[in-house]
Formats: C-alpha cells, sequence, structure tokens
C-alpha cells in the first residue's frame, strides 16, 4: 500500500511539474508576439462627418479585435500629404493604407473611376452586391496590382445631390462654361455638354465658391455639405445625383505591408473594412435626412430638381463618355463590361421590387 501511494504521489508530482513549465514558457510566448502600427493617410480632414469617421472607426475596430497588436494612426488630408497624395504615398510605403474615392487616380488608372461611381449606374446596394458577389472587387485589385496596392470597398453615402449652384439651371445652355467641381466621369459628361471640370479636395470647396473660382460644386448630400456650410456660398441646391448614384469609397492597403501581417490580422482588417463600408452607409441614410430638414427649414435653401431635358441630356452625354473611355483603354473595358451587365440583370430584379415598393409607399390614393 505505502509503495502503491508513493507511486501516485511520485507521478502527481511529475504532472505538476510537467503544468509548471507548460505555464511558466506560455506567457513568454504571448510576449514575443509582434505588434504593428500603421499610418492610414486620407482625403478627408481630419475627423470630417461621414467620410472622416470611417477610417478613424476602422482604426478602433483593429485595434480592439486585434488586442492592440496592430495600431493604426489616422492622418487627414494635408496632416501627412495632400487628399490627392494618398495613392503615391501607400503604392510606395511611405503609409501602410489609405482612404480616399477610387476616381481620384483617373490619370493613372482609367478604370479606377468605375469603383467610385458611374453616372446613371447602380446604387449603394447593388455596388456592394456587385463588388463581393459579382466579381467586381477582383477586379479592382487586378487594375491596382501594378501599383503594389490592395483595395477593399470602404463606406458608402448612397445616391448624391446634384450640387450647388450660384445661379439657376434651367436649360442645357445654363450648363455651359459652367466651371464646376466634379471629379471622375461625372466630370467628362459635364465637358460634354460645355462645362468646365474642376478637380479639388473637400476643403477647397468653400472658399472657391465663395470667392468665384467655380461657379458650382457637387459635394456629397445634406450631411457633408450642411457641415462644410455650402449654403452660405450658393443659393440652389440641386437634386438628384445623376454622376454619383452610389458614392463608394476606398480602403487601400500596401500590399507588402498586408502580406508581412500573420493570417489574424489579416483577417481582421478584412472584417473591420466590411463593417466600416456598412456602418458609413448607415450612417449617410440617418443624418442626411435631419441635414436636409435643417438646411430648408433653418437655412432656407433652395432646393430644386434639375429640369427634365438638362438631366436627359446627361444620360445621352453619359452614354457617348463611356463608350470613349471604353475604346481608349481595355482594362476599363474589361471593368465597365461587367459592371455593365450586373447593372442590366439587377435592374430587373429591383424593377418589380424596390422601385414598385417605393411607388406604392409613396401613394396616397
Amino acid at each position: 500500500m505505502k509503495l502503491l501511494q508513493l507511486s501516485v504521489l511520485a507521478t502527481f508530482s511529475i504532472l505538476l511539474a510537467s503544468c509548471g513549465e507548460q505555464s511558466s514558457h506560455a506567457p513568454s510566448e504571448q510576449v514575443e508576439q509582434q505588434t504593428y502600427e500603421w499610418k492610414l493617410v486620407t482625403s478627408w480632414p481630419k475627423n470630417f462627418p461621414g467620410l472622416g469617421k470611417g477610417p478613424e472607426t476602422f482604426a478602433k475596430y483593429v485595434e480592439r479585435m486585434s488586442s492592440g497588436r496592430l495600431k493604426v494612426k489616422v492622418f487627414g488630408a494635408g496632416q501627412m500629404v495632400p487628399g490627392f497624395e494618398v495613392f503615391d504615398t501607400v503604392s510606395s510605403g511611405a503609409a501602410e493604407m489609405g482612404h480616399a474615392g477610387s476616381y481620384y487616380w483617373k490619370g493613372k488608372a482609367p478604370a479606377s473611376q468605375i469603383f467610385t461611381a458611374i453616372p446613371f449606374g447602380m446604387n449603394a446596394t447593388e455596388m456592394n452586391a456587385w463588388l463581393h458577389y459579382g466579381g467586381g472587387l477582383e477586379l479592382w485589385r487586378e487594375v491596382y496590382e501594378p501599383f503594389n496596392l490592395i483595395p477593399f470597398a470602404g463606406g458608402n453615402s448612397g445616391v448624391q445631390m446634384a450640387g450647388w449652384f450660384k445661379k439657376e439651371i434651367n436649360s442645357v445652355e445654363d450648363l455651359k462654361g459652367l466651371k464646376m467641381r466634379i471629379p471622375g466621369l461625372g466630370g467628362e459628361v459635364l465637358k460634354k455638354l460645355g462645362g468646365i471640370p474642376v478637380a479639388l479636395t473637400g476643403g477647397e470647396l468653400f472658399t472657391s465658391l465663395q470667392s468665384g473660382a467655380i461657379d458650382a460644386t457637387e459635394w456629397v448630400g445634406p450631411y457633408n455639405d450642411l457641415a462644410f456650410g455650402l449654403y452660405k456660398a450658393a443659393k440652389y441646391y440641386y437634386y438628384s445625383g445623376w454622376h454619383e448614384p452610389s458614392a463608394n469609397l476606398e480602403f487601400m492597403v500596401n500590399k507588402q505591408a498586408f502580406e508581412a501581417l500573420p493570417d489574424d490580422l489579416q483577417a481582421i482588417i478584412e472584417v473591420a473594412t466590411r463593417a466600416v463600408n456598412q456602418d458609413m452607409w448607415d450612417e449617410y441614410t440617418a443624418a442626411n435626412n435631419a441635414a436636409m430638414q435643417a438646411l430648408v427649414e433653418t437655412h432656407g435653401v433652395d432646393m430644386r430638381p434639375l429640369p427634365r431635358d438638362v438631366m436627359l441630356a446627361l444620360k445621352k452625354a453619359s452614354a457617348v463618355v463611356m463608350q470613349e473611355q471604353s475604346a481608349a483603354d481595355p482594362m476599363f473595358k474589361k471593368v465597365y463590361e461587367s459592371y455593365a451587365d450586373f447593372q442590366t440583370k439587377v435592374m430587373k430584379y429591383h424593377q418589380i421590387s424596390e422601385f414598385e415598393y417605393y411607388k406604392n409607399r409613396a401613394d396616397h390614393n
């Protein structure tokens, strides 16, 4: 019996010693986990509602989900680099991430414009569906691959407003000679109708409009337009946003920086970008309502629809621009064909679902 007790005690001692060895190694393994500190540059003013809030939310998600192993410091436009230099900064590795609108890079990759918006194109729901389930994201990454970048969808403002104008728009003739801040493909369409598109970052809009350097500007919608005080610089506020029916934004990541991360941190970035993509759209949907009410009721803004003949002329010019862009660049054509095919199919369903529902919901008779 004594021998049996001694044997049991010996075995128990060995087990305790073994557990002690394992526990003594565990803390050192945790201490040795590598941490990362990234810089994220944006095209927006620091903490600007919606656009600027998205990158900040992303950074908080990533730090929390990684237990502090990956920390992301966000820089507003001009804090580290100007807003139009985000692409090159991330491509070179000077910053690991960026947040912007892909249509700013049309001079580097014409097809990049498609991933923000196409005039008279898909809305936010349709755009997200194409990107994540229709092959759009794969094409986007193909476009960015030569630039050492990996793109992710980074938020959406939904259908935008047509913009702020210092004079009335009563006919297509009123667009001729009009100097308007309008980027991307929308700017090319305006040019077809005799307008003069001007490239400006958000922080330059108010002073340019107030001083008369431009005659009109589109920005986003009531939420952001109110924040910039654009109603103080132009009298007329037109809708709807033919040029950006879905203003899809982007996160871009330096390829080497991303591939240097362990698999779990890569997954955290992927999940956090998807979360922010949806969160921003929710924020705009909620905030635009109150902002529109404030613009009209508090500030007396004159809100008007663009005349029907103007809208039809813009749509006709848009078709010409898309044909020309496709003929000029093979990658643009490849991406646009995928986009247009998806839009044609999804419109058929939305015609009998969303569109009919909106009509029925608004019918008070």
